[in-house]
């Protein structure tokens, strides 16, 4: 099984913490920041082709969302509130400033699309 360490030559892994949340990012390239936001159920794996590429003009942040991955996962208290879409969304704000970003490019597919959606509403 491939290491996804390999699937992402040149990015580094960092693990940063929001509201007590554990969240697993690689990071890597040059110029604006881009955070990549995926899909359901899987994890910051599915964007190793692209991000290689798009690391030539951005600096690119794909991190496992709240729940998947190797981000925590906070039990659900039967309103589903701590997996919402606005939830989620703040997450990755908070990644973003706790890795130095204030401003930032977002892109997603599939549930990852529905959060960055959020965010820009929010």
């Amino acid at each position: 099984m491939t290491d996804s360490a390999d699937l992402y030559p040149g990015f580094t892994t960092h693990v940063v913490s929001v509201d007590g949340l554990s969240f697993f990012a690689r990071v890597g390239g040059t110029g604006p920041a881009l955070l990549c936001l995926h899909g359901y159920p899987q994890s910051h794996v599915c964007w190793h082709r692209l991000a290689p590429l798009l690391a030539n003009d951005f600096t690119i942040v794909a991190i496992d969302m709240r729940g998947y991955g190797q981000s925590s996962a906070p039990a659900s208290d039967g309103s589903h509130t701590q997996y919402s879409k606005r939830t989620m969304a703040r997450d990755a704000v908070g990644v973003m400033r706790q890795l130095g970003y204030e401003r930032f490019h977002v892109m997603g597919h599939d549930r990852g699309a529905r959060v960055a959606y959020r965010m820009a509403l929010d």
